[in-house]
């Protein structure tokens, strides 16, 4: 797959990452490659990403994962899915509990909270909200306002990763294996 907008190389990257604040080890990544044409864009975007993953995150770590991966195989965004495997193991995370996103309702490996926040990237992504009952499942077993605020704003946040993924083609870096840990494909993804 050839992205629909030409990515910088890695040097022009890593220069432009620099300029604005990025870290270096992220401009190596085909998402950024494409997103650092607009150095201001970029800037802002990976502030927020930054953010939710490693200096202002109140979420679980696991419940945030657990979304992402739901939210990848859900939409069908390989480099979503196959980013956050690897994210996921170097967080501890059990691969069986990755996988039982896939068919969460189904899988007796996720807790109540773990099921709460799946439900509620089920709702936002089918009706854009997350429904009253789902709601009260979070407020029960998430935990505060502010993991509460975060958990909705992780949704939007990997939800628009998996636009900006799928619409503008982002490929898989070099040698990066899609689909883990089994090539196994969602219905309507991205082969």
């Amino acid at each position: 797959m050839v992205a629909r907008i030409e990515m910088l190389s890695v040097e022009q990257a890593k220069a432009a990452a620099k300029e604005c604040g990025i870290r270096e080890s992220m401009a190596g990544l085909s998402v950024y490659r494409a997103l650092l044409r607009h150095p201001q864009l970029a800037s802002a975007v990976n502030h927020l990403l930054t953010t939710l993953l490693f200096t202002g995150n109140k979420l679980d770590v696991r419940l945030r994962e657990l979304l992402i991966m739901r939210i990848g195989w859900t939409t069908g965004a390989k480099y979503e899915w196959t980013q956050h495997w690897h994210f996921a193991q170097r967080v501890g995370l059990p691969p069986e509990d990755v996988i039982a996103v896939r068919d969460w309702r189904s899988s007796t490996r996720l807790g109540a909270a773990d099921r709460a926040v799946l439900a509620a990237v089920d709702d936002t992504l089918e009706r854009g909200k997350i429904s009253d009952s789902v709601w009260a499942e979070c407020v029960r077993h998430v935990g505060s306002p502010e993991q509460l605020l975060e958990m909705v704003i992780a949704i939007g946040n990997w939800n628009m990763f998996s636009q900006l993924l799928r619409s503008v083609e982002i490929p898989l870096e070099d040698g990066v294996k899609d689909w883990p840990p089994d090539g196994r494909i969602p219905q309507g993804g991205d082969a």
